[in-house]
């Protein structure tokens, strides 16, 4: 059997740049551990894979490690494939998923997808987690993941994590973040138990990190960026419980995967 597969570099308008992730429509899902088996070889942060549905395509994201509930760039990653790699005319894409309907729509050379809000809760900072930043945050909140504020963007730069400690915090990873200096907000995001030590661009941490600074600064539209050795750049907006992300996404590579 052979499968066609992609691999994309989300929120960015360059190849290597931005968070790539890989893509793999399917006619009919296999067999879970093949899936995983998949997402293990290509040993990037998500493998995605869709089907196509009655009204859209039913969508599921994996990790080298474990299959997750949502993942920003690997959606933005398969709406590209869809939008640009088949027939598809719509502008408007439904994904049926873990987390719910999701939706992607064509806005010029950018992609926006409607995602739920993740609204974070102020907590107490724990001991592993402030060993494991070497910082402590002016601000601790959480909600799928741990989000330590900071003052600047000079500090989110500097921070250097122990990530055998990160892997043992509660929660599905770590965010942190600041107001940017030139752009509203920016961020890093650490994941080491779903073998992502850090990830690149996460689209799925932008829908805990929108609601909180569009409450702190007051505004509902926000310019982020993601600061990893590629980083990226999110456009975000705060629609009541929902976030739209919006972004570019580039195809790197084509191949064939044999099974």
């Amino acid at each position: 059997m052979k499968l066609q597969q992609y691999q994309v570099d989300a929120f960015t308008d360059r190849i290597f740049g931005g968070n790539p992730a890989a893509v793999v429509p399917l006619a009919s899902w296999l067999d879970d551990s093949l899936l995983q088996a998949i997402a293990e070889e290509n040993n990037l942060s998500e493998t995605a894979f869709f089907v196509p549905s009655h009204n859209g395509f039913l969508l599921r994201w994996f990790t080298p490690l474990a299959e997750v509930e949502l993942c920003g760039h690997a959606t933005l990653a398969a709406a590209h494939v869809i939008f640009v790699h088949s027939d598809y005319r719509q502008n408007r894409i439904r994904f049926a998923t873990r987390s719910g309907e999701l939706t992607v729509e064509r806005s010029g050379d950018r992609l926006q997808m409607d995602f739920p809000a993740c609204v974070p809760k102020p907590c107490e900072l724990p001991d592993l987690l402030y060993r494991a930043l070497g910082q402590k945050p002016v601000q601790l909140l959480a909600a799928d993941d741990y989000l330590a504020v900071f003052d600047n963007e000079a500090v989110i730069r500097a921070v250097k994590p122990d990530q055998g400690l990160l892997s043992k915090v509660g929660l599905r990873g770590v965010i942190i973040t600041a107001p940017g200096d030139t752009v509203d907000f920016v961020s890093r995001f650490f994941a080491p138990k779903l073998g992502i030590p850090e990830d690149p661009v996460t689209g799925s941490a932008h829908c805990a990190l929108a609601p909180f600074w569009a409450e702190r600064f007051r505004k509902s539209a926000l310019t982020a960026k993601q600061l990893s050795r590629r980083g990226g750049d999110i456009r975000c907006e705060v629609r009541g419980d929902r976030v739209m992300l919006t972004g570019s996404a580039v195809t790197f590579m084509e191949a064939e995967i044999h099974l």
